[in-house]
């Protein structure tokens, strides 16, 4: 019974940077996929919204607005990682950081996404 309590309380095993890396760009083509999964629908949804609302004056534009804030955050995404990974440039923890920050920022997206799906 030790034993196993004191394995629930041991360090986790070291890794290398090279498998620390690999786990984080894992973790980030997770959260892209769930985030171009969550794109698809609100990005649909605002065709559909759009379509509905072309009787009042053609429209609104929600899909072209989406379409352009999407492009314009995955701009900020990309050039923001940069920045933060810059602080290990050179050094092997800067892929690392890069996708870490990736994934951060790809899973605030997806809720941003997923807010306006107002009709879920």
């Amino acid at each position: 019974m030790l034993f196993a309590a004191m394995l629930a309380t041991a360090p986790a095993a070291a890794q290398s940077q090279t498998q620390m890396t690999t786990d984080a760009g894992r973790e980030y083509k997770a959260a892209d996929a769930a985030m171009t999964a969550q794109w698809q629908r609100v990005y649909a949804a605002m065709k559909r919204r759009d379509a509905a609302t072309r009787g009042r004056g053609g429209g609104f534009g929600y899909a072209a607005a989406t379409l352009e804030s999407q492009r314009a955050w995955l701009r900020f995404r990309d050039a923001q990682c940069v920045i933060e990974a810059g602080q290990y440039a050179g050094g092997s923890m800067q892929p690392m950081v890069r996708a870490q920050c990736l994934t951060r920022l790809t899973k605030e997206r997806t809720r941003q996404l997923a807010a306006l799906d107002w009709n879920h």
